[in-house]
């Protein structure tokens, strides 16, 4: 992602990203993966421990939809820290262009 010079850009994009950050299906921050026996299993950490979970073949693309989702969001949450940074390191020399107006 590039980040423009301008803040009323920046603001634009971070906005645009906000909007974005509605979910579509509930999140799951995990990994999924395959077991010897052909089925599925979620691994994730659960109050500092390694934790796995089967998952039901039914519930498998469920899974999937939601681990999808938390990344996506993730990557929002990524780009909109980058943007607000990006206006705050901008802030002190916007002022000092606009000559300390409001």
């Amino acid at each position: 992602m590039r980040i423009p010079k301008h803040p009323t850009l920046i603001r634009r994009m971070r906005d645009a990203r906000l909007k974005q950050l509605i979910a579509r299906c509930p999140p799951l921050a995990a990994s999924l993966g395959r077991q010897r026996g052909g089925g599925w299993h979620v691994t994730l950490k659960e109050e500092a421990k390694t934790r796995t979970v089967y998952v039901p073949k039914d519930l498998t693309q469920e899974v999937k939809a939601s681990i999808q989702e938390h990344r996506r969001i993730k990557t929002l949450l990524q780009e909109i820290t980058r943007l607000q940074l990006a206006l705050i390191r901008l802030h002190r020399t916007d002022r000092a262009r606009r000559g300390n107006r409001p």
